[in-house]
């Protein structure tokens, strides 16, 4: 019996003590696998990931897939891949501000359709986004600050988002379709103009004058050909006249022959 609770004990300790080094290595691999500079917390009850600040010039890969708050702000990231949040089923809210982001692949959101309740791209290099980026999203969004060039497609893309009210003045044309509007709020343009119909108006009158420049280049053509074939007729008929008619050559003969 002592043997059997000398043995005993010592198996408890030592799967303790396997335990705790278990605990530890799993502890050391997660906070090294983490980019420098961010770190895994619980604030106000949610789990949040924060990687602001961190010289970061991509998504991070092996972000908590339980995280329900993204800071990704004050970095350089330039780019969102298709499905770059898809291990993240919990996310609500996502922080890109303050980026370098010029471009964000088609599907890039398309896995935080239900769960994602704000979106931050405010301060990053936006100039035009296809509305299909934000296609299934619910999300409150952000988009001030962007160099954006105010056209149809920027139009559709308000149109389809829900803004975050106190950032809709911040959406402001860094260039337009038309100067006159560039440098003004966007919101402000488009209750003066619909930058759709303004394109289409504008493809319209382009089409009209390339059709024109193609009808004047048929007629011209035509011109040149009939004229071109009224000469060669002119000289043709003028070759014809110059030869000896049949009737001449006729009366010569009869002259030769009564000559004879």
């Amino acid at each position: 019996m002592p043997l059997a609770n000398w043995f005993l004990r010592h198996s408890i300790a030592m799967w303790l003590l396997l335990h705790s080094f278990v605990l530890i290595a799993l502890c050391f691999h997660s906070a090294t696998t983490f980019p420098k500079g961010c770190y895994h917390a619980e604030e106000d009850g949610y789990k949040t990931f924060r990687c602001s600040s961190a010289q970061l010039t991509e998504i991070p890969k092996d972000i908590p897939n339980d995280t329900n708050k993204l800071f990704l702000d004050f970095n350089q990231i330039t780019f969102i891949p298709s499905d770059a949040f898809r291990s993240l089923p919990a996310l609500m809210e996502l922080d890109l501000s303050h980026n370098a982001i010029a471009r964000i692949e088609i599907g890039a959101f398309q896995s935080l359709s239900e769960s994602l309740h704000s979106l931050d791209l405010s301060s990053n290099r936006l100039v035009t986004v296809n509305s299909e980026v934000f296609s299934s999203l619910k999300a409150r969004m952000n988009l001030s600050g962007n160099p954006w060039l105010c056209d149809c497609m920027l139009q559709e893309l308000i149109r389809q988002v829900e803004l975050d009210p106190a950032s809709s003045s911040g959406i402001v044309c860094n260039t337009a379709v038309q100067e006159e509007y560039a440098n003004k709020p966007f919101l402000q343009v488009v209750k003066d103009v619909d930058l759709c119909n303004l394109y289409k108006k504008t493809t319209d009158v382009a089409m009209l004058v390339t059709m024109f420049g193609w009808f004047a280049m048929v007629i011209s053509y035509l011109i040149h050909y009939v004229r071109q074939n009224q000469e060669d007729a002119r000289r043709h008929l003028e070759y014809l006249k110059s030869l000896p008619s049949k009737q001449s050559r006729s009366e010569e003969s009869s002259t030769i022959s009564t000559v004879v």
